[in-house]
């Protein structure tokens, strides 16, 4: 029928990633998988609740040969860390876990 189709596999760029507290390494590592694999950076917000964990992951990332800039944690409160990340223009995906209250 003369159709023909592509798929490209590219890099989309920056990922913002928001988790929640119950869970903090496994959701950390369940969104981390995927934008590495896929070639993407990443920015992630923790729960205020549980914030060193992420900070440990990444120190280990870093510990591990990450090159700089690939992993980067904000800690925050939701309605300003959380909000900023949502609203920043170099942000191209999200992945949210959680609650918006």
């Amino acid at each position: 029928d003369g159709n023909f189709a592509v798929t490209k596999k590219e890099p989309l760029g920056v990922i913002g990633q928001i988790i929640p507290w119950n869970y903090p390494i496994m959701m950390l590592i369940w969104k981390f998988g995927p934008a590495l694999a896929t070639g993407c950076t990443m920015v992630l917000k923790p729960a205020e609740q549980t914030p060193l964990t992420a900070l440990y992951i990444a120190a280990l990332t870093k510990e591990a040969g990450f090159p700089p800039g690939v992993i980067n944690v904000v800690n925050g409160y939701g309605p300003t860390a959380g909000a900023a990340l949502c609203d920043h223009n170099d942000v191209r995906k999200l992945a949210f876990t959680g609650s918006t209250e």
